[in-house]
């Protein structure tokens, strides 16, 4: 009788745990925006998308239909169009924004962690300070002097995220810069550029692509609320936010839902799946909590 629940064990530790599952569906749906965002300019120059910003042809408001498939906005922009090209302006500004807070954050954590002193304390206090600001109320801070575009939205969404770059990396450098490879190399000469790039690099890191994967789902976000408050990319960028700001007269006074629903689908969407995508990159990082997951599936 002792041995019937090894069986059991042994068929459920076979299926997919549920984090598995999410980080699947997780990565579909990244992989299906990536995909539409790269793909966008082809299906406009074939014919199967029309020009997002031309309007004058296309009859106002009009609803769903063979030709227009989310219908029209107030101004006869194409729903459709609209919407797959906001993929592609949110991803560039969201990639350029991870990547700015990403080059700034990582090397200035493992210098602060790596030294200490003062330095490592004004860092910290300044970082800290940045840390406890609300992201968007920075980020349309930030908006308001540098203006629109898409480098400058990367700039105004970035510097929110960099605290959390810092904080992760220096953490890790400060546990990793005790261990014996570290006082090894120190003992042999290796410089503090060599310790910093070759021996602490790989060993700190670990974290960031989940960092990543979660910042850049709620950089969609945050470039929505930029955009809905008219402070995000220039009025002809097809972008989701400023889509759902020009619709909501529609909504409010004629019923027209479809030029809220498309966009604000799409959003949620892509915001779900990068989030599905970095708890799943986490689970997979962290042996402990995969075990644990792991552990609960099987019960």
């Amino acid at each position: 009788m002792a041995l019937l629940p090894i069986p059991n064990l042994l068929r459920s530790s076979s299926r997919p745990s549920l984090s598995q599952q999410m980080t699947r569906v997780g990565l579909l749906l990244t992989l299906l925006f990536v995909s539409l965002a790269l793909l966008a300019p082809l299906l406009q120059s074939i014919g199967l998308l029309q020009n997002p910003t031309e309007f004058l042809d296309n009859p106002p408001h009009a609803a769903p239909s063979l030709r227009h498939w989310f219908g029209t906005t107030r101004l006869g922009y194409d729903v459709f169009s609209r919407t797959i090209f906001g993929t592609q302006a949110a991803l560039q500004v969201v990639v350029l924004a991870t990547l700015l807070s990403l080059a700034i954050g990582v090397p200035l954590g493992m210098v602060s962690g790596y030294i200490g002193g003062r330095l490592d304390r004004v860092l910290l206090f300044f970082m800290d300070t940045l840390y406890t600001l609300p992201g968007l109320l920075l980020s349309v801070t930030l908006a308001f002097v540098v203006g629109r575009g898409v480098l400058n939205a990367a700039i105004a969404l970035s510097i929110s995220y960099v605290p959390q770059y810092f904080r992760v990396v220096r953490n890790h450098t400060v546990s990793v810069k005790t261990e014996l490879f570290i006082e090894a190399a120190q003992a042999m000469g290796a410089s503090t550029w060599a310790i910093l790039t070759r021996y602490l690099f790989l060993n700190v890191v670990q974290s960031v692509p989940v960092l990543f994967t979660l910042n850049a789902a709620d950089a969609i976000l945050t470039l929505g609320g930029l955009g809905f408050l008219g402070l995000g990319l220039p009025e002809e960028t097809p972008e989701w936010g400023q889509d759902l700001r020009q619709a909501l007269d529609g909504l409010a006074t004629g019923g027209i839902w479809w030029t809220t629903l498309f966009p604000g689908l799409a959003m949620t969407l892509m915001v779900v799946g990068l989030s599905l995508l970095g708890e799943g990159l986490n689970s997979l990082i962290n042996p402990t909590q995969r075990l644990r997951s792991t552990e609960i599936d099987v019960r």
